[in-house]
């Protein structure tokens, strides 16, 4: 195998070329990245990794994105991964696996707990630990469907609509409704921090559609009109959110009232919220599933940065197996008691194996250990495998997000 070095990236001509690197990869079609603003400093809330063959070229990128995400109701530290991308020469020559190697250890000393990433080539993410965990949906309806959605009766109470403030003035109740959807789910980022607006107008965003219940917002749709108004048309909504079933009829409402301009709607709908009963699945002319990928940077943090039902009380041993990430390999104790998880080191020789997919698909709530033992995961008596439910949620993971 190439002698191949992997470091952070300064900013200016190796920021430069790492972003035509990128820009060649995935088929952007912008201008010269070394004329963007930029290269000119390192990107705020990312780092930006370069592997380097024994010439000193660039054969690699990477991003380790400076998210959070919520886990049983408080923010954990990410390191999400965006924007890999290796020379077409250099392909197969193991680049990437190094360039994530190197990225976990730099996410575990700035101190990321988790890690999420849209795979393009999941076997090399596979091999580094990373697991499927779920799917980012996207759905497109004919909008005129959206007017057969039928008006729910109040009971006398009366919601509002209205355009958001383009001046920003609404952003921080957007946030907080955001907030108060996302908070109540596993994995979906906090959308706190740099990559985000909480008081302007967020980026690539026409227009936000609001509901209100007297003074309380209750749901928003956020949409970018798009081109054209014949056939081709279409507008896309990334975010509909509401925390009740009038809110979401409201929505699609206002939504549906685009027809006669755009006549497809592109929805990112939630898993079991008030609008994705609403829709009419059987009648989309596409839908689009992205599958994502977990894994934890640092497991200690992981299992003690989360939030744990009240309920949930007991003690788990296993043996992690982790193979590019030694500080989480080897013999752990588990307790959770009062809404809190430790993690600990232990001297015992436990009966349960983990592999650390399987801690993935456990901590993403997407596969029981009976399920992982089955997959070859996780190795021990029958008798004992059910322990490791103490680290699963009562929910699976989400992502609302694209990254």
């Amino acid at each position: 195998m190439p002698e191949i070095s992997v470091r952070p990236l300064s900013a200016g001509e190796e920021l430069a070329s790492s972003l035509k690197l990128t820009k060649v990869a995935f088929g952007y079609q912008s201008g010269d990245p070394s004329t963007m603003p930029e290269v000119k400093a390192p990107l705020e809330g990312r780092t930006v990794y370069g592997a380097f063959d024994s010439t000193g070229r660039m054969i690699g990128a990477m991003h380790d994105v400076c998210h959070d995400q919520w886990w049983g109701g408080r923010p954990v530290a990410a390191a999400d991964i965006s924007a890999v991308a290796v020379l077409p020469e250099a392909r197969g020559s193991g680049t990437a696996r190094t360039m994530l190697k190197v990225v976990l250890e730099g996410a575990f000393e700035r101190g990321a707990a988790v890690s999420a990433l849209y795979p393009t080539a999941s076997a090399v993410y596979s091999a580094s630990g990373w697991a499927p965990a779920g799917q980012l949906r996207t759905l497109e309806l004919p909008t005129a469907l959206l007017a057969t959605v039928p008006m729910l009766s109040r009971g006398g109470r009366t919601l509002t609509v209205r355009p958001a403030d383009p001046s920003g003035g609404d952003q921080p109740a957007v946030c907080e409704l955001y907030t108060r959807v996302a908070r109540a789910r596993e994995g979906l980022l906090t959308r706190t921090g740099p990559s985000y607006a909480e008081t302007t107008w967020p980026s690539g965003v026409d227009g936000m559609s609001l509901a209100f219940d007297g003074d309380t917002l209750v749901g928003y749709a956020s949409w970018s009109r798009g081109s054209g108004y014949r056939s081709e048309a279409l507008l896309d909504v990334p975010d509909l959110l509401a925390v009740s079933t009038d809110a979401a009829r409201e929505l699609l409402a206002v939504l549906a009232g685009w027809r006669s301009v755009t006549p497809t709607v592109r929805l990112r709908p939630l898993d079991f919220d008030p609008v994705t009963p609403l829709l009419p699945w059987e009648s989309a002319s596409k839908i689009d599933l992205r599958p994502w990928m977990h894994r934890p940077v640092d497991v200690t943090r992981a299992l003690e940065s989360r939030g744990w039902p009240l309920s949930r009380r007991g003690r788990v041993t296993f043996h992690l197996h982790d193979p590019i990430a030694s500080w989480n390999d080897g013999a752990w104790q588990f307790d959770v008691a009062d809404g809190h998880g430790e993690l600990t080191r232990t001297g015992t020789h436990p009966e349960l194996r983990l592999h650390v997919a399987g801690f993935a698909l456990l901590y993403s709530g997407i596969a029981t250990p009976a399920m992982l033992a089955e997959a070859g995961l996780l190795h021990g008596p029958d008798s004992s495998i059910n322990g490791l439910e103490l680290i699963r949620p009562k929910s699976a993971a989400q992502l609302l997000d694209y990254f």
